[in-house]
């Protein structure tokens, strides 16, 4: 890694399906989630050159399968230190299987814990799950926040994720396709709701807010496959912050991800 830089990430996986991120300093490799099944994240992991073999742990953000597929799996395969909250592992105790107490770590909701070279903070948003909170991981002056799974952006989440070097933002759905879609009615109040998941117009308001001078790449996540395209979703940031006056293009760069293929790894 360059003496500038502070970490390489790359989306392994964001969607409804699964999700899944790495991201490695000099001295610490982790992932964030692992919704997909063992077999598949390393396959990812190879095809970033990576290894699940490498990793020094992963960080859950909530009981959601297709965010804690393979925690599990991947924890007793390679002997990996899982971090959560006490009411995320009280959650998803029964669907991980068992985890050596040796490897079961609290990571406070609210907290920064130090890994080797690296500071994580983690904070709470609003989702249907028992304590869902996602990161910003700091070095050399650096940020990168995760910010997905969450119906509303709150004041205080803004102030914690303002101006980072990079961002995976959440663009879940867009508003005309999911209320004319086949879901029911029931589900789609759920993700339209203060605790379901951020559209597209509502990422791009967040995004216009919270990205400052520093930010460089913005990433849109967690991506719905019944109602959502990338076309419509990068439009949509896109003119949106145009329209707030940002420099699209020219400061910052938008970036699409997948549910089943690895982001290139990039340098932060």
């Amino acid at each position: 890694m360059k003496k500038e830089e502070a970490f390489k990430v790359s989306i392994l996986a964001s969607g409804s399906t699964g999700n899944a991120l790495y991201i490695e300093s000099d001295k610490k490799k982790f992932l964030v989630d692992a919704g997909l099944s063992g077999k598949k994240i390393t396959s990812l992991l190879g095809d970033i050159k990576r290894s699940p073999a490498d990793l020094d742990g992963i960080l859950v953000t909530h009981e959601h399968k297709d965010h804690i597929h393979s925690v599990g799996i991947l924890s007793r395969k390679y002997d990996l230190d899982i971090y959560a909250n006490e009411l995320t592992w009280q959650a998803m105790a029964k669907n991980i299987g068992t985890i050596k107490p040796e490897h079961q770590h609290i990571f406070e909701m609210g907290k920064t814990k130090t890994f080797g070279d690296m500071d994580v903070e983690s904070f709470g948003v609003s989702h249907d799950a028992a304590a869902p909170q996602f990161y910003q991981f700091q070095r050399n002056n650096k940020s990168f926040v995760i910010l997905t799974d969450t119906g509303y952006c709150s004041e205080q989440v803004r102030g914690v994720v303002r101006n980072a070097d990079a961002y995976l933002m959440e663009s879940n759905h867009d508003l005309s396709m999911l209320r004319m879609g086949k879901y029911p009615w029931s589900l789609k109040q759920r993700i339209l709701g203060d605790k379901g998941h951020l559209s597209n117009e509502d990422g791009a308001l967040v995004m216009g807010d919270v990205l400052g001078d520093k930010t460089k790449r913005i990433y849109l996540g967690h991506l719905s496959r019944e109602n959502n395209m990338k076309e419509l979703a990068h439009m949509t940031m896109e003119n949106s912050l145009k329209e707030q006056g940002l420099g699209v293009n020219h400061d910052f760069k938008i970036y699409d991800t997948d549910p089943d293929q690895a982001s290139e790894l990039f340098s932060i």
